[in-house]
């Protein structure tokens, strides 16, 4: 009962943080206006705000012009949802899982912030990086320096390569890293990262493939960051003992 409570939280956090991941980077208040159709201004009622079913029983169409409304707003709130309830799986009932549920908040956030904009904003990073800071003084790793060490680690690796790349990889990225590293130590941020460049070739190449974007066109790299990142947190341990099993 309490996991399922869990998702429907999720459902409406998601919902809030496509708002959040929308105007934050437009330097907008997340409280005011109201949500409104993007086309025709319509102002959304409580009943067109429901995470998830809202859309379904619209049909995807909005209620005052019949315009269509984007998936994402829908995907992103299933996906916060069923984020939410997977991490006391994972994670178990322990301080931890507040670290984890924040560490999807922020992720959930910057994912829509980079995919409509390509912008992952100071103001997000600065917000998360007091709410984990906070948080790892009371739950920290083992050993409490691998936060810092992880926190140096992710900052370099993204530096050394924004700079050989001349422009490929963006500095906000090079910022994020530095607090995921903070957040979950040296090993798991290169695991992090080889991850999150998997996911990347692996996707990137067969949207070239099948033409879903051209040749040199830029493509967001936060939402492989955020994959990458929340597979080595949940699962990262495991991953590196089958590694060295399969070697040794």
């Amino acid at each position: 009962m309490v996991k399922i409570l869990i998702f429907f939280y999720g459902l409406i956090f998601g919902s809030f943080f496509n708002v959040v991941g929308l105007r934050v980077p437009l330097k907008q208040s997340i409280v005011t206006p109201k949500s409104a159709c993007p086309t025709c201004g319509h102002q959304l009622t409580p009943f067109e705000l429901i995470p998830v079913l809202s859309y379904i029983l619209q049909k995807g169409k909005c209620r005052g012009c019949q315009s269509r409304i984007s998936p994402i707003y829908p995907t992103f709130e299933l996906l916060t949802g069923i984020l939410f309830a997977t991490a006391p799986y994972v994670i178990g009932w322990s301080g931890e899982l507040i670290v984890a549920l924040t560490f999807i908040s922020m992720f959930m956030i910057i994912t829509v912030s980079d995919i409509h904009y390509m912008i992952i904003p100071d103001k997000i990073l600065l917000w998360f990086a007091g709410i984990f800071l906070l948080e790892r003084i009371v739950w920290p790793l083992t050993p409490w320096w691998d936060s810092l060490l992880g926190a140096v680690t992710g900052f370099l690796l993204l530096l050394i390569i924004a700079v050989v790349s001349k422009g490929g990889m963006g500095f906000g990225d090079v910022k994020l890293y530095a607090l995921i590293g903070f957040v979950i130590g040296f090993k798991l941020v290169l695991l992090s990262f080889f991850l999150a460049t998997l996911y990347g070739a692996i996707i990137g190449g067969l949207a070239l493939l099948f033409r879903i974007v051209k040749k040199r066109q830029p493509i967001p790299f936060g939402p492989f960051i955020a994959a990458g990142t929340l597979t080595a947190y949940f699962w990262g341990w495991d991953i590196i003992d089958l590694y060295f099993k399969f070697i040794y």
